[in-house]
């Protein structure tokens, strides 16, 4: 396996990443028993074929803690410059309430110890309450830690527009935000893609393959219902599916996208993730590792030799276009978890 050069981007001038990021959540609990060691020898795997960036986050289970031991290996592999072509970008959820720079600098710090890192390359900040404002002291303190050396770059996951939009002109530079972003849930393309064309934020989009619903694997299937939604994300996401026009359509959305599979000669899930790759100020999709469990290496190489026609982008779009408008019932991104 070769990615082309399509497969890079040169997201800040210090950090040149995969498209396709690797997602740790599947590494959390709720989507089958991981083997710590397992886990490790196949992230190398995903290394070696050029899929070098990771998406993982404070409370993703032993994510930080896995990312720190493959580092550790790979120094003592010998291959301590390969350090240098891996991109590990966590989070930090705090509980909301009155930030200190203490705090701030007490977790971020639980964050560098765990992935055995001097800095870290991104920290993606959530926040769950937009009417406790200290968020804004908890962004400010980390910026202060930035410039001290132990983060790299500041961003958002789950924000949406108009509070990305208060943290701009307070002052903060704010590199990307991770928003759900699907052919099911295109809530990003109301308002959020043009505030980030503007401003120069990059968009990391996870939910683009639903939890593993747009595939060949559910295509013609009656309905999923209760032990059949095996993980969590195939549980979140057919909430999504039904909110956004029920299991027809989304039927109707597959067949679509296995036309259009079968003329490009890849899978339902390349047709989805290329779809989103290619919408403005999108810098990378987020598709769930679930290390030794589950590998779609193999797979997600053919996303970038895909490229999508205008006749393409019209069939798919005739479907959306006969779906609920999900901005209208759950709002901007990230209004689903407040």
């Amino acid at each position: 396996m070769t990615l082309t050069a399509s497969s890079r981007l040169q997201f800040t001038p210090d950090l040149n990443i995969c498209r396709i990021l690797n997602g740790m959540w599947q590494v959390s609990g709720g989507h089958g028993r991981i083997n710590p060691k397992n886990a490790v020898d196949m992230m190398f795997k995903y290394v070696d074929a050029g899929f070098t960036t990771w998406d993982l986050a404070d409370h993703y289970g032993p994510a930080e803690d896995l990312i720190g031991e493959f580092r550790r290996q790979l120094i003592a592999s010998g291959n301590e410059e390969a350090l240098s072509n891996i991109q590990a970008f966590t989070k930090w959820v705090p509980r909301p309430g009155k930030m200190t720079r203490k705090v701030v600098e007490d977790n971020i710090n639980i964050s560098l110890r765990r992935m055995d890192t001097p800095c870290l390359d991104l920290m993606q900040f959530h926040w769950w309450e937009y009417r406790d404002s200290n968020y804004l002291d908890a962004l400010k303190y980390m910026a202060e830690l930035q410039s001290e050396g132990k983060i790299k770059h500041l961003a958002l996951t789950n924000f949406d527009t108009e509070h990305l939009q208060i943290i701009t002109e307070a002052g903060i530079k704010i590199v990307s935000n991770q928003v759900q972003f699907s052919l099911v849930d295109r809530r990003p393309e109301v308002n959020m893609i043009n505030f980030c064309q503007q401003h120069n934020i990059k968009l990391f989009t996870y939910g683009t393959l639903c939890g593993g619903l747009l595939s060949e694997k559910y295509l013609g299937k009656p309905e999923p219902r209760g032990a059949e939604l095996a993980t969590v994300s195939l549980r979140k996401y057919k909430n999504m599916v039904d909110a956004w026009g029920g299991w027809s359509l989304f039927q109707e959305l597959l067949s679509t996208l296995k036309q259009l599979a079968d003329k490009h000669n890849c899978s339902i899930a390349n047709i989805a993730v290329r779809y989103i790759l290619d919408k403005p100020a999108v810098g990378g999709v987020i598709v769930g590792a679930r290390l030794s469990i589950s590998e779609h290496l193999e797979d997600n190489v053919k996303v970038f030799d895909l490229a999508l026609n205008g006749d393409d982008l019209k069939q798919i779009d005739a479907i959306s276009q006969k779906s609920e408008d999900l901005y209208q019932i759950i709002g901007d991104c990230g209004d689903e978890y407040r």
